[in-house]
């Protein structure tokens, strides 16, 4: 065999798995057509946290005075010199993949991947040259790509995805979010701080709907506070693109309304790349659009695995890292432990950031526990006063029974910060009473979690 192992896409599964195994002294190479790093670190993750860093800043100045600071002149965005800012932070965390590539002895194969059979997978470079390379291992992680509606068609100028998105020439005037997600509620977030007139539009009847119910209703709250327009429990029947301005046709509750927008960004969802990379000839089995994996990430076809996005489990940057380093370690013959999908956070970064992990309280009613609800709200914190950031709440649930943390729900400045701390307690299957009796750092935004749980007992002390 050329390798011991070859992967198919570079991003945080791909590569994080391909450090993990040339660690265990695999000989490892990585196919990759685009950018080391893939969408996360590309298009996703890393340069939308920039943006969004911009905007932050920008509130800060516009809201100084209440700071006691007084900024002489116009303090107005330059929106060209923030996205060029985003695209220099995403290249430069590609080249730190470049380095770790290089530092850990990993080739690069730059093409497209397909899987020729068991052990071989076809490269097609950038010139059309096709190649044949073979490995005792296989894993597939190609990730996934922004999903496009029959009536919302992408064109990338008038209806657009999150690429676009990211790279727009000129700041629009007026943007109509399409999807309420973590990446549409972001986007809407950032476009919103700097001036633009933002409809954010959700099918369902809240926005973020995947978390707690309190959680989106306080969103919701500082979306509007900011002069969004947010329309719930409606769907995007059309887009006329033919005119000057977008004619866009939302079907509401109360009825068909028309809104008018230079911009419309589709947030519905995403699509695996799972299409032309071999799986029919190879014999990997597919359900709903996701390779069928075992506990391991090992496909139908023994030698070939697949994780990240094309898996089942949550479409997550840390989730893909981890499935990496569990293929990696199973293959190499390490004992490991099944990821635990239960006990994930999930993060979105708009102001304020929410982070979750665990039940929601409707789940947990749903599931028949008898539980505890322990809330904490900021506007009682000493740091997010002095902060200036007084919006959200830290919600606990327990098992009245055992005391165990089903879940965490937390909205607010810095709370994506927090939310490990739940993770590790969860993982070592920490009560109620030990987090009460942990000692929290004053003045912190995590003395809040502190809080929530003596809520839920009792004895809470500054409430």
């Amino acid at each position: 065999m050329d390798y011991d192992l070859i992967i198919i896409g570079s991003g945080p599964g791909g590569y994080v798995a391909a450090i993990r195994a040339s660690q265990l002294k695999m000989k490892v190479a990585v196919v990759e057509r685009a950018e080391l790093g893939g969408i996360c670190l590309n298009w996703g993750c890393i340069p939308t946290k920039s943006l969004l860093k911009s905007s932050q800043v920008f509130d800060y100045l516009t809201h100084a005075s209440e700071y006691g600071i007084t900024i002489s002149g116009e303090v107005k965005p330059d929106f060209n010199a923030i996205i060029s800012r985003s695209r220099n932070v995403a290249n430069g965390m590609s080249k730190g993949v470049q380095f770790l590539f290089k530092k850990n002895n990993i080739e690069h194969i730059k093409g497209f991947g397909r899987l020729e059979g068991n052990n071989k997978v076809q490269v097609e470079d950038p010139e059309g040259n096709k190649n044949n390379y073979t490995a005792s291992n296989i894993i597939l992680a190609t990730g996934a790509r922004s999903k496009e509606l029959p009536n919302l068609k992408q064109d990338g100028k008038k209806i657009i995805g999150y690429r676009e998105a990211m790279t727009l020439q000129k700041q629009p005037g007026s943007m109509v979010v399409v999807g309420s997600g973590a990446i549409g509620s972001e986007f809407a977030n950032f476009y919103q701080s700097l001036g633009t007139k933002v409809t954010l539009v959700e099918l369902l009847p809240r926005i973020v709907p995947v978390e707690d119910e309190e959680v989106s209703k306080q969103l919701e709250r500082s979306f509007k506070k900011t002069g969004m327009k947010v329309i719930t429990g409606s769907s995007v029947e059309s887009v006329d693109t033919t005119k000057e301005k977008c004619q866009v046709t939302i079907k509401t509750p109360k009825g068909t309304e028309i809104v008018e927008t230079d911009i419309v960004l589709s947030a519905v969802g995403i699509t695996t790349n799972i299409e032309d990379i071999g799986l029919e000839k190879a014999g990997v089995k597919t359900d709903k659009g996701k390779v069928v994996v075992d506990d391991y990430y090992c496909t139908s076809i023994p030698g070939i695995f697949a994780i990240g996005d094309i898996v089942h489990g949550p479409a997550l940057a840390h989730v893909a890292s981890a499935e990496g380093i569990i293929c990696v370690e199973k293959i190499s013959g390490i004992e490991v432990e099944p990821l635990d999908y239960k006990n994930i956070p999930g993060c979105t970064y708009t102001t304020p950031e929410i982070a979750s992990c665990g039940l929601t309280e409707a789940a947990a009613k749903e599931a028949g526990y008898n539980i505890k609800i322990g809330k904490f709200p900021f506007t009682a914190s000493g740091k997010a006063s002095a902060s200036g950031a007084k919006d959200g709440f830290v919600k606990l649930i327990f098992d009245a029974t055992y005391g165990e943390l089903l879940g965490a729900h937390m909205i607010g400045a810095n709370v994506t910060e927090m939310i490990a701390e739940i993770i590790v307690a969860r993982k070592l299957e920490t009560t109620a009473h030990e987090i009460i009796k942990s000692v929290h750092p004053h003045p912190t935004m995590s003395e809040a979690i502190m809080e929530a749980a003596a809520e839920a007992y009792g004895e809470v002390i500054h409430l």
